[in-house]
Order: structure tokens, then C-alpha cells, then sequence
């Protein structure tokens, strides 16, 4: 009767997971056209990070040798003391066709930002993730088993700082490109350098600030 009740009032109820880190340039897997019932695809930038390329399937990923990469305006910001919006890719909510440009509100259940809550859009279904899993978007925060930042600006082999997990302090954040910078230290400011905390998350409206900066709306 309570599932019931909440469901007819339009509240979900939360499910548990827990959250990595990442930022390893690729084009974003929900940047292809028909992953979801969506309007269009992500937001494919040019090497340069800003420049948007064609949002459909004649763009390679930069990981594969074409000229698709992440955004620079796809990264984490804080919104308040106790909220802040970002992107990550996802292994949970019925696969790419249920996730890709949906929104999650994620409530942190362990570590420093334990109660703080993070509204992500799902840009990417990450191929080595667990079910429930939340692999935050955030600039030097490890390229994990793809590196499109040596293609794309010249990182080292094994992007920046170590391949999982990334830099290890704030002030390494200047070895990234300057329009990378802010979403680096963000990790280590709002988000007190936590170590994938565990999460509550629920399907929530996506923000119009999230929408501008993906241009991808589910339909």
C-alpha cells in the first residue's frame, strides 16, 4: 500500500549504490544516435573541448582514433553548500535505453560529503561497471581502461596522476587544461576529496542548467 501510495503521488523511492570517478575524454556513449528515446544525442565536442561537433554517429570517438570528445562544460559544479550538479556514466536503470540523459539525484551515504546531494545526467554506460554504480564525471579523476586525454590534450600515458583514481591533490589540477581546472578542484573542494562514497539515488526532473550544457532531453 506505501509503494503504492508513493507511486501515485509521483515520488520514487531510492535505491543504494555507490559512485567511482573518471574523466577519460571519450566521446560519451549516449552521444550515439538511437541509445534512448531521447531528443538528441549528448554534446560531442572538437579536440578543443568547446567547439560542438555534428551530435551523431558520423563522429568518432576520439578513443578510437576520430576527432569526438567530451566536453569541457560536461563537469561537476556546485550548486549550494549541500548541492551540486555534474554527469557521470552509469550501469544501472535498464541499460542505455533506460538511462542515457536521465537524471538521478544522488544522496552521499558515507565519507566527508556524507548527506550532500549530487543531480548527475547519465552521459555515458561505462563497460566495466557494477549494477548500481555511478562513475562520476570529474577532470583528473583517472582515464580507467580508456585514455582519450593523450589524444585530445596531451596527457600523459596514463592520463593524469595514477589511471584509476587520477591526481592526488588539488594543486595537481593545474597540470590539466585550463578549462578542465575548476572541475578538478571541485573534487577537492565541495567535494572534500571523498573516495567513491557510497550513495542513495532516485530518478528526478533534469535540471535546465544540466540540459544546456548536453542539449539532450529524454523524450
Amino acid at each position: 500500500m506505501l509503494l503504492y501510495i508513493l507511486t501515485f503521488i509521483g515520488l520514487s523511492l531510492a535505491d543504494s549504490g555507490k559512485t567511482t570517478r573518471y574523466w577519460d575524454c571519450c566521446k560519451g556513449s549516449c552521444g550515439w544516435e538511437k541509445k534512448a528515446n531521447v531528443d538528441k544525442p549528448i554534446d560531442t565536442c572538437a579536440k578543443d573541448g568547446t567547439t560542438r561537433v555534428a551530435s551523431n554517429d558520423t563522429v568518432k570517438s576520439g578513443c578510437d582514433g576520430g576527432t569526438g570528445f567530451m566536453c569541457y562544460d560536461q563537469t561537476p559544479w556546485q550548486v549550494s553548500d549541500s548541492l551540486s550538479y555534474g554527469f557521470a556514466a552509469a550501469a544501472c536503470c535498464g541499460g542505455e535505453s533506460g538511462a542515457c540523459c536521465g537524471c538521478y539525484e544522488l544522496t552521499f551515504t558515507s565519507g566527508p560529503v556524507n548527506g550532500k546531494k549530487m543531480i548527475v545526467q547519465i552521459t555515458n554506460t561505462g563497460g566495466d561497471l557494477g549494477s548500481n554504480q555511478f562513475d562520476l564525471a570529474i577532470p583528473g579523476g583517472g582515464v580507467g581502461i580508456y585514455n582519450g586525454c593523450t589524444a585530445q590534450s596531451g596527457a600523459p600515458s596514463d592520463g593524469w596522476g595514477s589511471r584509476y583514481g587520477g591526481v592526488s591533490s588539488r594543486s595537481e589540477c593545474s597540470q590539466l587544461p585550463s578549462g578542465l581546472q575548476a572541475g578538478c578542484q571541485w573534487r577537492f573542494d565541495w567535494f572534500q576529496n571523498a573516495d567513491n562514497p557510497s550513495i542513495n539515488f532516485s530518478n528526478v526532473k533534469c535540471p535546465s542548467e544540466i540540459i544546456a550544457k548536453t542539449n539532450c532531453n529524454r523524450v
